[in-house]
């Protein structure tokens, strides 16, 4: 199963656990079900002919990466004719369906997960053992999707899997990077980035399309014509549809990821190879497919980039669209033969999921092609386009929306602009005649203020709802961020809150805890996690806490094994397991994870009075951007405390820091199933809403958190007895800025944070180099604008009652199991319903489809 890393099965350190690790497998399959002889059998047939024909190998020349090709090939035949088949009752029955478009998915890794969600992983197993290899060994082989920086990719990734698990007709739309997001490596202690070339070795879960084509135009000019503007002698490149089935769970339903490569449409000139310019001859090709070539991780630090992401931008948007309308008018329930030419009624059958402003690009170029192409007035293009379009903000604040050079959309999309200009004059207009206001007074609300086009707004004026994903995000939009725009439609405003897919980070992450559930709850949780609320009445079931924590002690011993392995790290797997995994930059406040590092370490080393019985292993995983030379500093400091802890004989191991290298999807799979803690340290109003609380909830960690985000949701629903809250509320954290804070005065107040900051600034931890961290520190004395040092006391005071509570073991596994009763409330499942019901209009279908014949 799935909580590993690695390669091959993981060997208990101690042997009174050898019977466990050995009879694992028995044990999942005694509550997930018996493999099939003929079932096996076929899986059997399936991979040697994959293997044989498909990769024109045979066993002895065969690799691992060879056997998990064929058995991925082998688990695509049996979600084909179930993708068929639902693309075929999609087609008879003409529903209205769902686009969700997002610059950024995170899908992780594809087969087990697929394996799982058409019910054949047991057969696979069967197979892979019978056939004399590890089906672990095999998982581990396959690389990630991992078109993210940050956590709308994975939850783009949950929002697909949900969609199908509930029976929604519906299409992702995406870019296929060439290049997906950075792999990390630590050298020496500091960040370094490798290209994450994820088709090196092929994907199979892939299907391009190649026949379904569509053009993407670029540059350009205008020209009138007796029907209107003209948009004439562009550069045009095409986008390619790659197709990725995704597999609802248990239903037989299996939607579509679709993402897009760019494509010239240069051919080779041969002239210019001939004349021996060999480079020119293909530079023209090259410059249009670097469109997709990468995920760029900013749009703002050079002009070419800019430019670059523009593009990438409009790509998404223009082809998506037209697949849209090409499919919304080739519709079998059309009444004529030659389809839909009617435009009333688009908004009927076709709702478009805006992810943050990068997918706004459709509102214009859906107002293009009505008015252009279409010859619709403005006044009716603009209803279907309003009735069409739906808009999530995942940026809390202001600062962090995404708006346009004017210049840069004139030279890149100037009809565009054009239309752009145009929604801004009638937004104007309407703001003048509501507000009853001269222009002047309601020029500070334009779409476009210091040359830049406020693509925020835009998203707001042209869509039909408009959510935050979390209560206090929504509120803060409605309030702050968008409070004219509020004002102006407050009924367009709505909250839902976001949520994570219980099946992949419980269901397959964690199969020794969720074979405990369900042994008490059968086998339908995964897609009705509201069954979890049951688990409360269990919370002082003696027999049930045992089992739980059994669950928890063998995930963590396999998981020592593993960083002993990958790490040559030996850490105590019956230590409080403590994360923190995020992203690395300042606003995470990974600053109090390690001052509150240095001061266990500084009371285990120099304080003989330090009574605490607690043994505490600190995990650290996360990424800062190639650019942010902060974050970058951060993540050296980090590994430099670590070494110097985990090296020193003082410590005598009760403290142990390790530095997660790539964190992703895979190995959060192995690490958040062992987590007793998890850290979320952000300064309220910072955070829109943040997920992964949920999923260490779900796996049985207990969270130390601010009030950010959909903590505070978290917090009403499981209690702040079953949780660690700390630090300052929005409200004060408001009322210390209107104050002038000053750092340098907490420093001074507080012996224990000012010794571990004169021990980072004065070279204690990098004897190396003495004044490697001086500017750090002296940065956070200087501004520290997320008041990390305010909230220091409290934090540590905070870490020190986990340290009381995790001795109590009794009472932490009571909260352990309210935590998980109460993370089902968090589902994606019900974050889809809420979505359905009060934005999209569609009905879940919760009917399985007929099984095919595979």
């Amino acid at each position: 199963m799935s909580s590993k890393m690695g390669n091959g099965s993981v060997k208990a350190t101690k042997d009174d656990n050898d019977n466990v690790f050995k009879n694992e497998k028995q044990k999942q399959i005694s509550v997930r079900g018996i493999a099939q002889l003929e079932n096996v059998n076929e899986i059997k047939a399936g991979f040697n002919r994959h293997l044989h024909y498909t990769l024109i190998k045979d066993r002895n020349i065969a690799t691992t990466h060879d056997f998990y090709m064929a058995l991925a090939a082998t688990v695509k035949d049996h979600i084909v004719s179930r993708w068929i088949r639902t693309q075929q009752l999609s087609y008879q029955r003409d529903p209205k369906r769902v686009y969700y478009l997002s610059m950024e998915y995170n899908m992780g890794r594809f087969l087990q997960n697929n394996m799982i969600n058409i019910g054949i992983e047991d057969a696979c197993d069967e197979a892979m053992y019978q056939l004399g290899l590890d089906i672990e060994e095999l998982e581990a082989v396959e690389g990630e999707l991992h078109f993210s920086n940050g956590s709308m990719g994975r939850l783009s990734a949950c929002f697909l899997d949900s969609m199908a698990s509930l029976g929604i007709p519906s299409y992702g739309y995406g870019i296929r990077y060439n290049a997906g997001a950075f792999t990390q490596r630590i050298i020496d202690g500091e960040q370094h980035e490798d290209v994450d070339d994820w088709l090196r070795l092929g994907n199979p879960w892939e299907r391009a399309r190649p026949e379904y084509l569509f053009p993407v135009h670029f540059y350009g000019r205008l020209a009138n014509t007796p029907i209107g503007r003209e948009w004439v002698d562009t550069q045009v490149v095409y986008a390619v549809p790659h197709d990725f089935p995704i597999p609802g769970y248990m239903n037989n339903v299996v939607n579509t990821l679709r993402l897009w490569s760019a494509k010239s449409t240069e051919g080779f000139k041969l002239k210019l190879f001939n004349n021996g310019d060999y480079i020119q001859a293909i530079f023209d090709r090259c410059l249009a497919e670097n469109i997709t070539r990468v995920m760029y991780p900013t749009a703002a630090n050079t002009t070419e980039n800019q430019e670059i992401r523009l593009k990438q931008e409009y790509f998404l948007c223009s082809a998506s669209l037209q697949d849209i309308i090409a499919r919304y008018k080739s519709s079998k329930v059309a009444q004529t033969d030659t389809g839909r030419t009617d435009y009333n009624n688009f908004a009927e059958k076709n709702i478009i999921q805006l992810n943050n402003t990068y997918s706004a690009w459709v509102i214009p170029e859906l107002m293009r092609h009505l008015i252009d192409v279409e010859h619709y007035s403005w006044t009716s293009a603009w209803k279907i386009v309003r009735q069409s379009c739906a808009f999530t903000s995942h940026n809390i604040l202001s600062e962090t929306l995404e708006k346009w050079p004017v210049d840069l959309i004139q030279k890149v999309l100037p009809r565009h602009m054009e239309i752009l200009y145009q929604i801004n004059f009638f937004h104007l207009e309407n703001l003048k005649e509501t507000f009853c206001v001269n222009l002047d007074s309601v020029y500070g609300l334009s779409c476009i203020s210091n040359e830049c086009f406020d693509m925020a707004t835009l998203a707001v004026l042209g869509s039909c709802a408009i959510n935050g994903v979390s209560k206090f995000h929504s509120n803060y939009l409605k309030n702050v961020t968008f409070s004219r725009l509020y004002e102006l439609e407050p009924e367009k405003f709505l909250n839902i809150t976001n949520g994570i897919t219980p099946r992949r980070w419980l269901f397959l992450c964690n199969p020794t805890l969720s074979n405990v559930i369900s042994e008490k709850l059968g086998d339908k949780w995964p897609v009705q996690s509201e069954k979890l609320e049951s688990l409360r009445k269990l919370c002082r079931d003696n027999n049930f806490m045992r089992a739980v924590s059994k669950a928890k002690e063998d995930n963590k011993l396999k998981l020592a094994e593993t960083i002993h392995k990958k790490y040559g790290i030996m850490i105590d797997p019956y230590s409080l397991f403590d994360v923190q995994v995020h992203r690395v930059h300042e606003y995470k406040r990974q600053w109090l994870n390690i001052l509150h590092i240095v001061t266990l370490y500084n009371r285990i080393k120099y304080n003989k009075n330090y009574l605490s019985k607690t043994r505490r292993t600190v995990f650290i995983g996360g990424k800062a951007e190639p650019g942010d030379a902060i974050g970058k500093s951060i993540i050296k400091l980090i590994t430099s405390i670590a070494k110097m802890i985990n090296d020193c004989p003082a410590i005598d191991g009760k403290l142990k820091v390790i530095v997660l290298e790539n964190y992703g999807v895979t190995v959060a799979e192995e690490i958040i199933p062992c987590a007793d803690l998890s850290q979320h340290l952000t300064l309220p109003g910072s955070e829109a809403s943040g997920t992964s609380h949920i999923k260490f909830m779900l796996n049985g960690a207990l969270i130390i958190a601010t009030l950010d985000g959909a903590t505070l949701e978290i917090v009403n629903e499981v209690g702040h007895v079953n949780m660690f809250i700390f630090g300052m509320n929005f409200d004060e954290r408001k009322a210390l800025q209107s104050k002038k804070y000053d750092p340098m005065e907490v420093y001074r107040s507080n012996a224990d944070l000012k010794q571990c900051l004169d021990q980072i600034r004065n070279g204690y931890f990098s004897p190396g180099n003495l004044d490697e961290f001086t500017d750090l520190v002296d940065r956070l004395l200087a501004e520290d604008k997320y008041f990390i040092l305010a909230d220091y006391e409290d934090y540590v005071h905070t870490q020190d009652l986990v340290s009381a509570t995790y001795e109590d073991k009794k009472k932490w596994n009571e909260m352990v199991i309210r935590n998980i009763a109460v993370g089902g409330r968090f589902s994606i499942d019900r974050t889809a319903r809420e979505y359905a019901k009060l934005i999209w209009n569609v009905e879940p279908n919760m009917q399985p489809l007929p099984a095919p014949a595979d």
